[in-house]
């Protein structure tokens, strides 16, 4: 018989207390482990270091690194993918069998460290490194630290210089208003002005909110702030763009398939994408490259905007070998395991003393991106979130396909939001 993946969520919030609690731990609440050796056979769990490649980075250089440090402990790797990443730790908290160690996405700490799934670490490790303050944010929950940054993905806006020069478009748009008017004027023939809908439709309308001076929830994340003029505002330039033939949702690319963007293939002047585009364009479209073709900005509304998710490095609140465990998560957040996985990933290091590092300098959009890191914004920012986020795409899809209004499509996401946040 299948598990419903709601009613385990829900059970979740009453039963995982006493489904942990049979495990024994060496955590506290104020971050310390028990302060014996690094020893012991742990799990990692990650949805990260796909393929064979990423499977020998992990394996072979980063944690044969950590054994040289840690010869006494043994890592076990799960691998999995971001789809299947929230069932397999929530099976695995209904289980009582939580990984040692945890690579979870940005948004995702509040929701599992509310149930007291994930360890608090000690706040000496926020400073260990130069990690960017912005990036951190998502890392902390009612005051403590219980996660590490290791790689990031960027939401920018890359645009076609060519495209640009002809239409004698000389700088990028301050606002909606004008980057509504410059889609409206890039678009010819079968080529959209801009491409809002080749990425996450949820990240792309966050993005927008963002930028309209808006933001999710209230800071205890206990209250939804999204449902104001703001996130209408957000969604309504879709259907804006839409309605003046700048943008087409049935024209998106999808970022999985592995086909060129429209960016790349000259069908769209401008593209709300993320810094992993550029090694598509390495592989696939070089040429744009060579010719510098390919620019970027940072969305603006009422504020500069650059939604910035990724990959965090969290402990379990139940490890058997909290001191091993602690000296995992350590080592995948140190630069040199952090600049390993950008590189493979193509993704943004969220250290500042990895901006002068060859390859940040030879990727374009992620030399961008950590150059515009004081207007990254982060999703989440509350304990019901992982069963908010799912919600929003299909919520709102139908304010840019149907008939649904904008407002109507904010209101009903709002309501399911709260409705969420209620059974906390």
């Amino acid at each position: 018989m299948g598990i419903n993946r709601r009613s385990m969520l829900a059970a979740l919030g009453a039963g995982t207390a006493a489904a942990l609690t049979g495990c024994g731990s060496g955590n506290s609440d104020d971050g310390t482990a028990g302060g014996g050796p690094a020893q012991g056979e742990i799990s990692l769990l990650t949805p990260i270091f796909e393929g064979s490649d990423g499977k020998k980075l992990l394996e072979q250089d980063i944690l044969g690194a950590f054994r040289e440090k840690h010869p006494d402990v043994t890592v076990k790797v799960d691998y999995t993918t971001y789809k299947q990443l929230n069932e397999k730790i929530t099976t695995a908290i209904a289980g009582g069998l939580v990984p040692d160690v945890l690579m979870i996405g940005v948004g995702w700490v509040p929701p599992f460290a509310a149930k007291k799934v994930l360890a608090p670490l000690p706040e000496s490790f926020a400073t260990a490194h130069g990690y960017e303050e912005r990036v951190l944010e998502p890392s902390r929950y009612d005051g403590k630290l219980y996660a590490l940054p290791t790689v990031m993905a960027t939401r920018l806006v890359a645009y076609r210089k060519d495209h640009f020069a002809a239409a004698g478009i000389k700088k990028p748009p301050a606002n909606f208003a004008e980057l509504r008017a410059m889609a409206k004027q890039l678009t010819k023939g079968d080529r959209m002005g801009i491409d809002p809908y080749s990425i996450d439709l949820r990240q792309c309308w966050e993005t927008f909110l963002f930028a309209a001076g808006g933001s999710l929830f209230s800071a205890d994340g206990r209250k939804v702030t999204f449902t104001d003029q703001r996130g209408v505002e957000a969604l309504q330039f879709f259907k804006d763009v839409s309605a003046d033939g700048s943008a087409d949702y049935a024209r998106k690319t999808e970022g999985d398939a592995g086909a060129p963007t429209n960016i790349q293939s000259g069908k769209a002047s401008m593209m709300v994408t993320g810094s992993g585009l550029w090694k598509q364009l390495r592989e696939q479209t070089p040429e744009l490259i060579e010719k510098d073709l390919i620019g970027a900005f940072v969305l603006r509304g009422r504020r500069p905007a650059m939604l910035t998710g990724g990959t965090l490095v969290t402990q379990s609140a139940r490890s058997r070998h909290p001191e091993a465990a602690r000296a995992l998560v350590q080592h995948l957040a140190a630069p040199d395991s952090i600049l390993a996985a950008a590189e493979q990933r193509a993704t943004v290091p969220g250290l500042r003393e990895l901006r002068s590092s060859e390859y940040v300098k030879g990727n374009r959009l992620v030399d961008f991106s950590l150059q515009n890191l004081d207007s990254a914004c982060a999703e989440g920012g509350t304990p019901a979130w992982m069963e908010i986020r799912e919600k929003i795409k299909p919520t709102l899809e139908p304010a840019i396909v149907g008939g649904v209004s904008a407002a109507d499509a904010i209101a009903e996401l709002g309501a399911l939001a709260e409705s969420a946040i209620a059974r906390l």
